[in-house]
């Protein structure tokens, strides 16, 4: 019988998660921290690769600077696990150029996500041949023989609360911009974004227009201290001389011109006291060359409910009787498509009066990689250092749920 993955974790030498996939829902989210605290943290590493923690088997093994890990909540072929892993690194090497490292995982996370769920359907393995995969994954991976690197990640949650009838009665996005710098020397960074101000103060400087395309303005901004706020007062720009590792450059908040990911359209329907008919339509408004992972909806239902029959386009549907939800997942989610799920709900009748049902709002989980819901865009990053060395600048955006709820 072949391994049945519940998920599969990359981490790097300090336990920290680069890129990790839930195949099914049997396992919890933190099962990670388990392996940390009892394998990694415990220096039990190189005694045996199959370790029982908790009801669930870890399954892991080491690649240069990198640890991947498979759990699996029931009894599963290890041999067969441990063969997937070395021929998905293989895989993956002939995508990076011969190169399987931290550094090629997180430049290359994209690929290696669309790669993940091609080699793994359900928890079980698939083709993992490269000459096959590459006639319809046909994406180069990024090769960087370069040691000075600055990765910028923008990440923002997006939050929403739409009535019933599809009217905007929340909307705003926070976001972040994160930095992992391996630069020497100390050199000076200059980021330019795409903000009203700051597009503004460059064409005055400049003594020209600004050039036409999506600007936003930028509220409740705070900076790291590393940023020239002297600079940013006058200039607009953000100017800095960052620390190594990883930090926190800059937050922000956007409450107009916000890129709602999602439509959700829902009819609820209470078909006198014993029967509910429920019909819920997501559609997904950002470009046909994305996809959001992880997309969740959470359709309330009363707590008398009794039975359920469900009919979905794409994804899985279940009850959740401990939430009172009508629970549907999506794995990946393409942009420009739309999903529907139907599902027939029967109560439990009562002899007793009972309070009207309050329809608690619908809720929804994702992330959309490369996607910005403020449409904020990095312009350039700049290094400079007086030695005049090469640098490579990485930047990625992914866009998260935060409260993103539809009255139903």
């Amino acid at each position: 019988m072949p391994v049945a993955a519940s998920a599969i974790y990359f981490l790097n030498l300090r336990g920290d998660v680069l890129i990790n996939r839930l195949y099914r829902d049997d396992v919890g989210g933190n099962m990670v921290d388990a392996f940390r605290t009892h394998i990694m943290q415990t220096k039990e590493l190189g005694t045996c690769p199959v370790r029982q923690i908790g009801g669930c088997s870890f399954l892991y093994m080491r690649i240069s600077n990198v640890y991947i890990v498979i759990v699996v909540s029931s009894n599963a072929n290890a041999a067969c696990a441990l063969k997937f892993v070395v021929e998905a690194v293989v895989l993956f090497k002939s995508y990076f150029g011969g190169a399987f490292d931290e550094d090629a995982i997180r430049n290359n996370f994209v690929l290696i996500y669309e790669l993940l769920d091609e080699i793994m359907d359900f928890g079980y393995p698939q083709n993992l041949s490269p000459e096959i995969l590459k006639l319809y994954i046909t994406q180069e991976g990024v090769r960087s023989p370069f040691s000075s690197k600055v990765f910028l990640d923008i990440v923002e949650s997006v939050n929403l609360l739409m009535s019933s009838k599809g009217s905007v009665l929340r909307c705003d996005v926070t976001g972040k911009i994160l930095m992992k710098c391996f630069l020497s020397g100390m050199p000076d960074l200059k980021l330019g974004l795409n903000d009203k101000i700051g597009l503004e103060k460059e064409s005055q400087i400049k003594a020209r227009p600004t050039k036409s395309g999506k600007t936003i303005e930028l509220d409740d901004v705070t900076f790291h201290q590393c940023v020239n706020l002297t600079r940013f007062n006058s200039e607009k720009t953000v100017s800095f001389v960052p620390p190594d590792g990883e930090f926190e450059l800059m937050k922000y908040r956007i409450t107009e011109g916000v890129n709602l990911p999602f439509r959700v359209l829902p009819s609820i329907k209470e078909l006198g006291r014993t029967r509910m008919e429920v019909n819920v339509k997501v559609k997904s408004v950002f470009g046909a060359k994305m996809f959001a992972l992880g997309v969740v909806v959470k359709v309330p239902v009363p707590k008398q409910t009794a039975k359920t029959n469900f009919q979905v386009t794409t994804g899985r549907a279940k009850y959740n009787a401990a939430i009172d939800c009508l629970v549907w997942k999506i794995r990946k989610f393409p942009g420009q498509t739309e999903s529907t799920m139907s599902a027939e709900v029967e109560l439990i009748s009562t002899m007793v009066e009972k309070k009207a049902w309050t329809r608690p709002p619908i809720q929804m989980e994702f992330q959309v990689p490369m996607f910005t819901a403020s449409g904020l865009r990095v312009r350039f990053l700049k290094v400079w250092e007086k030695s005049g060395y090469n640098t490579v600048e990485w930047v990625r955006y992914i866009t998260r749920a935060g409260s993103y709820e539809i009255r139903c």
